[in-house]
Parts: structure tokens; C-alpha cells; sequence
């Protein structure tokens, strides 16, 4: 094994793996990516300005405005913090109608399975 050998098998171990995101998903990246870039138009903010106020570089700035999946969410949060934004971040899943209607059903299934049992012991 070589010395290049050994260097190579040591960055494979830190190359970050990127998450899978499925067509669906990507596009949904792609639309936020977009809203992000209008409203930094409708507010006259370049991607410089806007690296400035995040401490983000240009280049990340445009890959959130292109929706890539592979900024962390945490650039994503900054940005939309100085777009005065980060308060609609805060209403993702805010209101759970699935998961409510399923908490629902487990609970109806547990009082019926209580008041089977309840009935059978009397």
C-alpha cells in the first residue's frame, strides 16, 4: 500500500455522505430556493449583502437560492433570518393533521380496549 493509497482511504472516511432527496422532495428545495431569491429581490438584497449579514459565502448564498439539499439547514435559517422570514421556518408541521388524526385513533383504540376489558370483568 502506497502513501497515496493511505491518504485516499483516510478522506473517504471524512467525505460527508449526502442525504438521499427524491424528485419530490428536491423540487420542494427548488420552490424554497426560488421564494428565498424573490424575496431577496423584492427587498433589493444581493447574494453579497446577504453573505455579509450571515457570515455565509456568496457561493453558499446561491446554492440556497438554487434549493441544493446539501446546505445545512442552519445556513438555510440565517438567510432567512435576515430576510425577516425565519418566523414561517417556525410554522413547518405546526399543525400535525395526520399525526393529530392518528393520535386520535390511538386513543379511541385504547378506551375501546379498556372498556372491553372493563366490561369483561364485571
Amino acid at each position: 500500500m502506497t502513501f497515496l493509497d493511505i491518504i485516499v482511504i483516510n478522506m473517504t472516511q471524512y467525505t460527508k455522505r449526502a442525504a438521499p432527496v427524491f424528485p419530490k422532495n428536491r423540487q420542494v428545495l427548488v420552490n424554497l430556493g426560488e421564494n428565498i431569491l424573490l424575496a431577496c429581490k423584492r427587498r433589493g438584497y444581493t447574494q453579497s449583502l446577504i453573505a455579509q449579514r450571515t457570515g455565509l459565502s456568496r457561493l453558499t448564498v446561491r446554492r440556497i437560492q438554487q434549493g441544493e439539499p446539501t446546505v445545512s439547514l442552519g445556513h438555510y435559517v440565517a438567510v432567512l433570518s435576515v430576510l425577516g422570514l425565519v418566523d414561517d421556518l417556525a410554522r413547518v408541521a405546526n399543525d400535525d393533521v395526520l399525526g393529530r388524526k392518528l393520535q386520535d385513533i390511538r386513543a379511541l383504540t385504547a378506551a375501546d380496549q379498556q372498556s372491553g376489558h372493563n366490561s369483561s370483568a364485571g
